[in-house]
């Protein structure tokens, strides 16, 4: 496996947190994290221009191949997922125009279990997990962006793992379009 930077993104439409890991082989070393405070700015449209801002600056500094992102997850109030929603967007749509290649999302659950052991893991839990994962000391005042480095983590987990992509879906049809050459004649 050549080289591959992975910048992944925990979308939010107060703080937005990046988290950037290269990965080579096996092996994933820490490049940057950070965060966007937005949550002076009270105009959702200027807060997404800000973010697609962003997004295209930190694009600009780490030149990404990929983007791992968050998936908008369940909220009791439509309107929460669908702020989350447009975030998601903005961050995606300056990403791809950046020149990252592939767009993958995870849900916070799949993360966490990814980097802890446990999809009900707490922020702090991640953070540390992180720390000792990738030798490296990050502060607590920056959770969203550890988070985000959580799911670049994951996408880096999925990239490392002989089993990714294997499905048990599709049945014997997508068996016989797969291996064509396995049908008797």
């Amino acid at each position: 496996m050549a080289s591959v930077t992975i910048l992944g993104i925990d979308p939010g439409t107060n703080v937005l947190g990046f988290g950037v890991i290269r990965a080579e082989g096996r092996k994933a070393t820490y490049v940057d994290m950070g965060i966007l405070d937005i949550r002076k700015e009270k105009d959702i449209y200027v807060k997404l221009r800000m973010i697609h801002e962003y997004i295209t600056m930190v694009c600009n500094n780490y030149k990404p191949d990929v983007l791992a992102i968050e998936s908008p997850f369940y909220a009791k109030n439509a309107q929460v997922i669908f702020k989350l929603g447009r975030a998601q967007g903005a961050a995606i749509i300056a990403a791809l125009e950046s020149g990252v290649t592939s767009v993958t999302e995870y849900a916070p659950r799949k993360a966490k279990e990814a980097i802890v052991g446990n999809g009900a893991a707490s922020k702090e839990q991640v953070s540390l997990m992180l720390q000792k994962t990738l030798g490296v000391t990050l502060e607590d005042k920056f959770l969203d962006a550890t988070d985000a480095l959580a799911i670049a983590m994951c996408h880096f987990y999925e990239l490392n793992n002989p089993l990714a992509g294997a499905s048990t879906k599709g049945g014997w049809e997508k068996f016989l379009v797969d291996h064509p050459d396995r049908i008797a004649k």
